[in-house]
C-alpha cells in the first residue's frame, strides 16, 4: 500500500473508537433539518470528525480539509481530505450496522485515495493506486466488480426513491423496473457492496462531495465507474451512477440522462 493508503486506514481506526461507543448506545441525536425535514446529527458524527482532522492536522499539516460536521479548511491546496464521520445517520441510529466512515483523498481536485469502512463488521474498503482491497478480521483481499451485459441482470440500489424528485423520481422507476432486483437503505454500504461485486449498480441523487468523494477511487480500482447522470466526472449536481460494468452504464444513462441536471 501506498504512504496515503496506509495513512486512511489509521483514520478510520481512529474515526472507529469513536463511533463504535456510541452505535446501539442510549446516546441520542439532533435534528438539525427544521422545517426542511429530519436531518438527524449525532454525537458520534461531530466527535468522529473532529478526532479524523486532529490526525491530518498532526500527520499533513500543510493538507485540506472538507467535512460535514465542521466545514471547509483549505479546500484549493494541492491535498485536501474530504470526511463523512458517520454516512447513514439515520441507520446509525436505528441501529443497522449499514452506515460508515467515508474518507477521500483530492489531489489537484481529483478523488484519488478512499475508504469506505464499517467498524461495526470490521470492514474496510480501500481504494488507490495500489487497487482496490477488502481489510478485514486481521486480513485482506482484492476488490473487484464484477461482469454484468445487461441491466435485467443487475442488482441495483439506492438508498431511498424519496431523496427523488421531479423527473429524477421516473427515470429511476424506469431503471429499476429494468433491473433483476433492487435493494433500498444500503446508504454508502451500497458502494461497497458494489466493489466487492455483489451488487451492479448504484444511483442516487442530492449527495454532498463529502457523499461520493471517497466512493470514486474504491469502485475505480475495483474496475468501476463513477459518473454523474450525464455521464460524465462527479459535479456539484448531487446525481450519481455507480456501476461494475460500463455496459450497464450506458443501458441506465439511456433513462437517467432524460432528469440529469
Amino acid at each position: 500500500m501506498t504512504e496515503f493508503e496506509r495513512f486512511i486506514v489509521e483514520l478510520t481506526s481512529a474515526a472507529a473508537e469513536v463511533t463504535l461507543p456510541f452505535f446501539r448506545s442510549d446516546i441520542g441525536h439532533v435534528d438539525k433539518g427544521g422545517a426542511a425535514g429530519f436531518d438527524p446529527v449525532t454525537e458520534a458524527d461531530k466527535q468522529a470528525e473532529a478526532a479524523i482532522r486532529k490526525v491530518i492536522a498532526a500527520r499533513y499539516p500543510d493538507h485540506g480539509v472538507i467535512g460535514e460536521e465542521y466545514g471547509e479548511d483549505r479546500p484549493d491546496t494541492e491535498f485536501v481530505w474530504v470526511l463523512d464521520p458517520v454516512d447513514g445517520t439515520r441507520a446509525f441510529i436505528a441501529g443497522l450496522p449499514l452506515w460508515t466512515t467515508l474518507i477521500g483523498l483530492r489531489h489537484n481536485g481529483r478523488p484519488v485515495v478512499g475508504a469506505i469502512a464499517q467498524p461495526y463488521l470490521d470492514e474496510v474498503f480501500v481504494g488507490g493506486p495500489s487497487g482496490g482491497q477488502l481489510i478485514s478480521r486481521g486480513g485482506s483481499r482484492p476488490l473487484k466488480t464484477r461482469p454484468i451485459e445487461t441491466l435485467n441482470d443487475a442488482i441495483i440500489a439506492t438508498t431511498d426513491p424519496a431523496i427523488f424528485t421531479g423527473s429524477e423520481l421516473g427515470a429511476w422507476t424506469q431503471v429499476r423496473a429494468a433491473a433483476r432486483l433492487a435493494r433500498l437503505g444500503c446508504d454508502a454500504y451500497a458502494y461497497a457492496m458494489l466493489a466487492d461485486g455483489r451488487i451492479d449498480l448504484v444511483a442516487e441523487s442530492g449527495l454532498k462531495v463529502w457523499d461520493w468523494s471517497a466512493l470514486v477511487p474504491v469502485i475505480e480500482a475495483a474496475g468501476g465507474e463513477v459518473t454523474n447522470w450525464r455521464g460524465e466526472t462527479p459535479d456539484g449536481s448531487g446525481q450519481i451512477l455507480a456501476v461494475g460494468d460500463a455496459r450497464i452504464r450506458d443501458q441506465a444513462l439511456v433513462t437517467l440522462k432524460r432528469a440529469a441536471l
